[in-house]
């Protein structure tokens, strides 16, 4: 099929390939425009957009997709089919009915479950046990299109967002290949989502990953695995930052919330509903990721200290 693919992150990096080596005439890859990144502000071009000029598709990053331009480009390229993965921006709906199969896009959970910008983050922070890909036929709602094909995974205790992205980014190239396939041979059923199972998992801003101890132990060890790499989250000791990397569940059942239960070569802090949790690798503010035992080591802090 000619295809346009939309998408901008690494993340998208295998859907793409995986077109490629389907046999797909990819005709352009539509990315968002370059930014600066890291304390030099260097101007960066996105994944995708480096991964299509190594294999000489032609890119297009437009500011916006609602003054016209992107449509005629498109109209020119006549494509099949528009593969929409991790992009950033919303299709109008000129867009979204112009290819004859319409516009498809995978997005990592299982709808109606986390519509919106970050449910790989939120499947972990809100304590889910699994999670996947749903492809769907694009229509102007947000993540409120027709499914197409579902596939899902179990969360381990161990997962962070960071490696459930990687495992959902290639099960979505698995699962569109699949599904663009069925699509060509008119073998595929579209299946309304059911609105009254809707959630959503809204853009995450730094301040929701800050620690409230008045949670329990497991919901603070989900939101430091959900908030892994980006944005971390943190808590503060005599009023500065502490980032907290990784963490957990501890046997620890007394103190109020935030309170320092055990200092002896463990870092063991009271929660909401009678539980505790234990720090186990750190970035203090200005300083590198060390385990907690070395921050202690090198700082240390008495029983009845209270993180905030």
């Amino acid at each position: 099929m000619r295809i346009v693919f939309m998408g901008t992150p690494d993340y998208c990096l295998p859907t793409l390939s995986r077109l490629m080596s389907d046999g797909h005439d990819i005709k352009a890859v539509f990315a968002q425009p370059d930014k600066p990144v890291g304390r030099k502000q260097v101007l960066t071009a996105p994944p995708t957009k480096v991964f299509a000029l190594d294999n000489n598709i032609p890119v297009y990053q437009p500011k916006t997709l609602r003054d016209g331009a992107a449509l005629e480009i498109l109209k020119e390229i006549n494509p099949d089919i528009i593969v929409v993965v991790a992009y950033g921006k919303i299709l109008p709906e000129e867009i979204l009915n112009l290819p004859k199969y319409g516009c498809i896009n995978g997005h990592a959970s299982l709808l109606p479950k986390l519509r919106g910008a970050s449910p790989i983050q939120w499947a972990i922070v809100t304590g889910e046990r699994k999670t996947g890909v749903t492809v769907m036929q694009m229509d102007k709602g947000m993540d409120t299109g027709a499914i197409l094909s579902v596939k899902s995974i179990d969360i381990s205790e161990d997962d962070t967002a960071e490696s459930l992205f990687t495992k959902l980014s290639y099960l979505t190239s698995e699962l569109i290949s699949s599904t663009v396939f069925e699509i060509e041979k008119d073998n595929i059923t579209a299946k309304k989502q059911d609105e009254s199972k809707a959630t959503y998992a809204p853009i995450i801003k730094k301040e929701m990953a800050h620690i409230d101890f008045s949670k329990s132990a497991e919901e603070i060890y989900n939101a430091v695995r959900g908030f892994y790499s980006w944005p971390v989250a943190f808590c503060y000791l005599n009023g500065k930052r502490i980032k907290v990397i990784s963490a957990c569940v501890s046997d620890f059942k007394s103190g109020a919330p935030g309170e320092v239960v055990n200092n002896t070569n463990k870092l063991v802090i009271a929660c909401g509903n009678n539980s505790c949790i234990e720090f186990l690798k750190v970035q203090p503010e200005g300083g590198k990721a060390m385990t907690a035992a070395d921050l202690m080591r090198g700082n240390p802090i008495k029983l009845g200290t209270v993180f905030e």
